[in-house]
């Protein structure tokens, strides 16, 4: 997880995170659409070691409660009880097979990467560096064309540093 210098750089990793996963998983289509390699999207959890498997399971199965809940009073009751309980950390990678390789990219990462200058490869150790370039200097929203041109440099990147055969 990355470390913020600031509070106001943590808000500008928030404001720009979906879009970055946006245009990110854009970008991955647009490569996928050229390339001889098959991607799908999986979504894992991962726990601190003193979590107890029984909390785990009771997390789940809550998650599943609330996809099946059929009110909002029932959905709200559910959550009121997933509040109690220590949550995971979700992984979102892409999986690119082509045969039989097989490759893994963390999509977190490669948000992390495109919002911040010089993403360091232990971002826990120093603080990250908002791109400011991403972000309208005079309203502060999202430059929606610098932030696609470098998600597609970053994936780009990706599919090149992918094994040939």
């Amino acid at each position: 997880m990355p470390k913020f210098a600031s509070e106001l750089d943590w808000q500008r990793a928030q404001h720009l995170m979906q879009p970055a996963l946006i245009r990110i998983i854009d970008n991955i289509r647009k490569q996928l659409d050229v390339s001889d390699w098959q991607g799908s999207y999986h979504t894992d959890q991962i726990w601190p070691e003193d979590i107890p498997e029984t909390q785990r399971d009771e997390f789940n199965a809550l998650q599943q409660q609330l996809n099946a809940a059929k009110n909002v009073e029932e959905s709200d009751a559910i959550e009121q009880q997933l509040a109690q309980l220590p949550t995971p950390l979700y992984v979102y990678a892409l999986q690119l097979k082509r045969g039989e390789q097989q490759h893994s990219v963390d999509l977190w990462q490669l948000c992390y990467q495109l919002c911040f200058r010089n993403y360091p490869s232990n971002p826990a150790e120093s603080p990250v560096e908002i791109d400011t370039s991403l972000l309208d200097d005079d309203t502060g929203e999202v430059d929606w064309d610098i932030l696609d041109e470098k998600a597609k440099q970053l994936i780009q990147r990706v599919f090149v540093g992918l094994p040939d055969d």
